[in-house]
């Protein structure tokens, strides 16, 4: 069973949302906050394996809740789900922790997908978000990326467009366990912590620019 929180002020669209997830079996609200500052208190208590967090909320943003919330419980996984995909909120808000970013245009399947995959450890990013991410930052400077192979850098592209394992191994004919032992070497090289730290590193640094 996935424990889920759901961080929203607009009690519509958290009931919703909540509404909607309810009717999967394997998915269980242990909590739901209207605020960010009360959404981190909410997910300290009740430790869910996944949240989903909205970014603009009086009380607390999602961005500094998340920040809270990381500090002391480093291995939920935070969704951001929000209607905001601007350099202001989208790098803060990875750089803050959050695992997965995904927009509130998403459907219902689609928010429990991103669920389901942040718990096994897939992240998703909103194709939205990865056009901005691949169009903004642009640093030239000497990296830890030049320690990459060529095949590392082809599947440090596919994360940064939010490709999960498999999906990667379809895309250049690898396996697996291949695709796992690459994105253990990457994160190793690129000193992140995961997918999502390597995707916002790709991006800052122009690895995508043709």
């Amino acid at each position: 069973m996935i424990r889920v929180v759901v961080v929203d002020d607009h009690e519509v669209v958290r009931k919703g949302v909540i509404a909607y997830l309810r009717t999967e079996e394997d998915l269980e609200i242990v909590g739901e906050a209207s605020s960010g500052n009360e959404g981190a208190k909410v997910v300290l208590e009740h430790k869910p394996d996944v949240v989903l967090m909205d970014l603009i909320m009086e009380s607390g943003t999602g961005i500094e809740a998340t920040k809270q919330i990381m500090a002391s419980y480093p291995t939920c996984k935070i969704i951001i789900l929000t209607s905001y995909y601007d350099d202001e909120q989208v790098f803060p808000a990875l750089e803050a922790g959050a695992f997965s970013y995904i927009l509130k245009t998403s459907t219902a399947e689609e928010i429990v997908a991103a669920i389901k995959k942040a718990y096994k450890g897939e992240n998703v990013i909103e194709p939205k978000v990865a056009s901005k991410m691949m169009t903004s930052f642009r640093d030239t400077s000497s990296k830890p990326h030049e320690q990459l192979t060529e095949r590392e850098l082809e599947v440090l592209m596919c994360i940064g467009d939010g490709l999960t394992n498999q999906e990667i191994g379809e895309k250049l004919f690898i396996g697996i366990k291949t695709v796992k032992t690459h994105v253990s070497n990457i994160l190793s090289k690129l000193d992140v912590h995961d997918r999502t730290q390597a995707a916002v590193y790709a991006h800052k640094n122009g690895l995508f620019r043709k």
